[in-house]
């Protein structure tokens, strides 16, 4: 095997990720869950020391930042000085008015809502996210409904699987999320093979 690098090491912390998701939304034990969050932070440590051997930061440096970050982004919840304040915004809407308002400020020269949505994100979770920040940037578009194949192309299936995942939105379910259940009950419910002949 050959030296680690930060490239080298990003399938298994994506891995490591859905592992995490996994067992949260299968329910797994608590003990499950603990086991998966520290192969997560490991991932994390391994990235840090190899930055630290680079001489760019170290794992204490992504903990301030982290920390800073935290207290920066949620006013509404921290004093500046990191303590916790006394009374807290009444509702989500209030909280993500707050979140995205501070957002706004950290970067000013950001005016598409689209800027910093992973191009790696998986389609479904991508579209989701890029849905979610349109709405919130008030660009509210209405879809025309799409009805389900044959497809002549897979252009066609797009436009569907967008058209769901902007009615899923609507809804304020998780398409992603939904999809990676009804995965997991097809595969859980699905008959044996047959025996060979």
């Amino acid at each position: 095997m050959g030296a680690l690098t930060h490239a080298s090491l990003v399938e298994y912390l994506l891995e490591e990720a859905y592992e995490v998701a996994e067992t949260i939304e299968a329910r797994h034990p608590d003990a499950e869950l603990l086991g998966e969050l520290g192969d997560v932070l490991l991932q994390v440590v391994l990235h840090a020391r190899l930055a630290e051997e680079r001489g760019a930061f170290r794992f204490d440096d992504v903990a301030r930042g982290l920390r800073a970050k935290m207290v920066r982004r949620n006013p509404h919840v921290f004093r500046p000085d990191g303590s916790l304040q006394e009374a807290f915004p009444a509702t989500v809407t209030e909280i993500v008015e707050k979140w995205d308002a501070v957002k706004r400020a950290e970067r000013p020269e950001r005016r598409d809502p689209f800027e910093g949505i992973p191009q790696a994100l998986p389609a479904l979770a991508r579209a989701q996210k890029s849905i979610d920040r349109a709405a919130r940037a008030g660009c509210r578009e209405s879809r025309p409904p799409v009805e389900a194949g044959p497809f002549a192309s897979e252009d066609e299936l797009g436009e569907l699987l967008l058209a769901v995942v902007y009615s899923a939105h609507g809804s304020g379910l998780d398409a992603e999320r939904a999809l990676r259940g009804a995965v997991r009950r097809y595969q859980e419910q699905a008959p044996p093979p047959a025996a060979p002949g």
